[in-house]
């Protein structure tokens, strides 16, 4: 323990069960310094709660932090990732170039060793994560090189080992989305996107790319598609890209994103404040190539196809306006009676070219609704699907890996909303129950396959205001889905 004192040590602490293995050892070597600490309650018993201990009396560390896992026997899943964190945040701006982690120590209900790893390399991703790209001083760099997570059992090791991998694979793809779903929309365009998933392609030999311009989607009816980009002097893309990774004849899995780059509501003006953060409209389209980019550099055995929906929503003469009807590939009509919701038109056209490749699971990612922010603010996914197996296996990875989904109904008396006097259907459903009618809307394109919709609104990005940022998220969720679907 003393040959670390440049390292900072990060002790879980509990109010119940008092000091781990570890923080005993510390106490007995400092004479009772930490227990004295505890003692005069200046560590609040709340999850996450931190107290630095500067130059530990009778050793040679210098930075101890001491977090609080609440006054609970056992810790849930989400307050130790609060401590873990708040633990990273603490020590992101001290001089400890090296982190050694003694919270695998503490008991988290239904979470094993591994479990506590990966959430300690994502915590750690999370907190030490910087956009600076286009700013003149750039934010100093990190001083932290290593950290170092030290286990309680050595059979916990191999699992350990394998969930570490994962885990980094995994950070570095949600870093790699925030990268994309950050950039500003005069820069990532539908053509910038296209690029990207070439680029996929020339670094990976199992992946290809081919791309559709506006008159490929005419030749294909893609009526609904074109009516949102029709503003736009930006050309609308259907990115297709195909990971083929195991020769085995295998289901096919398709991934398909909304990638609205950016969105003004279209002839429906949003107002100017609310279009502040409408560039992480196609953060769906960005989790779809994060997501690819994961599974290829975890070389999982598995056929996945990435369709992204890329287009820009803009007011201009040749704008489609409401009451507009159009002809979707599929053959439906809708009437459109809101152009500020574009993205299940985009994204009805591209499910159904979907439909060449001959899926079993067809996953939709979208910014779609404002309505489930406000059903689920900012911590849960919704999710909607037409197979209950398909929900419940989604629902598990995310608990399993932290990136949490919630299920909401999909039932047929919600269609009834989506009546048109005049064609098959509305774009929008009213008010009521509006991620539900949105869900039903594309429900509608995807009887032939086992689907699921993840509306990600709440999830994928902090939108509004000075405080905007992409989380990545729902990579890690699609990811472990992924995972699991292979080791069955």
């Amino acid at each position: 323990m003393e040959k670390q004192p440049k390292a900072a040590i990060i002790l879980g602490i509990s109010k119940r069960n008092g000091l781990t293995a570890t923080g005993k050892i510390l106490d007995k070597l400092s004479k009772g310094y930490i227990s004295q600490i505890l003692k005069k309650g200046e560590l609040e018993h709340k999850p996450g709660q931190t107290l630095m201990l500067l130059h530990l009396p009778n050793t040679a560390l210098e930075h101890v932090l001491l977090v609080s896992s609440g006054k609970d026997e056992k810790n849930s899943k989400a307050d130790y990732r609060k401590m873990v964190t708040s633990s990273f945040r603490t020590l992101q701006n001290t001089s400890a170039a090296r982190i050694v982690c003694f919270l695998p120590e503490l008991e988290v209900e239904k979470a094993d060793d591994a479990w506590k790893v990966q959430q300690i390399v994502d915590g750690c991703q999370e907190v030490y994560y910087r956009f600076d790209h286009f700013k003149s001083e750039k934010s100093p760099q990190f001083i932290l090189k290593e950290v170092v997570i030290h286990l309680t059992e050595k059979k916990s090791l191999a699992a350990c080992e394998k969930a570490l991998k994962q885990a980094q694979v995994i950070a570095d793809s949600v870093a790699f989305t925030k990268n994309i779903a950050n950039l500003p929309s005069n820069i990532c365009t539908p053509s910038y996107l296209a690029e990207q998933a070439k680029k996929m392609a020339k670094e990976y030999k199992n992946i290809t790319t081919h791309v559709l311009n506006e008159k490929d989607m005419a030749k294909l009816g893609m009526g609904a598609f074109l009516a949102v980009t029709r503003g736009s002097a930006e050309d609308a893309k259907l990115v297709c890209i195909e990971y083929k990774g195991t020769t085995k004849k295998t289901a096919t899995v398709a991934l398909v994103g909304k990638g609205i780059t950016f969105d003004t509501g279209g002839i429906s003006l949003k107002p100017a404040d609310s279009m502040v953060g409408m560039k992480y409209d196609m953060c769906g389209a960005a989790t779809v190539l994060g997501t690819m980019k994961a599974v290829a550099d975890l070389k999982l055995p598995i056929h996945l196809v990435g369709i992204l929906a890329t287009a820009e929503n803009m007011p201009s003469g040749t704008a489609c306006k409401p009451e507009d009807i159009v002809t979707t590939m599929s053959g439906q009509t809708v009437e459109i009676l809101n152009t500020d919701a574009e993205g299940r038109l985009v994204l009805c056209d591209a499910l159904t070219y979907c439909e060449r490749y001959k899926p079993e699971v067809v996953i939709d990612i979208a910014t779609l609704t404002g309505a489930v922010v406000i059903a689920l603010g900012h911590h849960a996914s919704g999710l909607l699907a037409n197979n209950q197996d398909l929900a419940d296996a989604l629902l598990s990875a995310g608990e399993q890996i932290h990136d949490r989904a919630w299920q909401l109904p999909l039932w047929d008396d919600y269609q009834d909303q989506l009546r048109s006097p005049f064609a098959d259907m509305t774009n929008v459903g009213g008010r009521p129950a509006g991620t539900i009618t949105a869900a039903c809307f594309l429900s509608r394109f995807a009887k032939k396959f086992q689907w699921a919709h993840l509306d990600v609104a709440g999830t994928a990005a902090m939108m509004g205001g000075t405080n905007r940022y992409a989380t990545g998220r729902p990579v890690p969720l699609l990811t472990q889905y992924l995972i699991n679907r292979c080791e069955k």
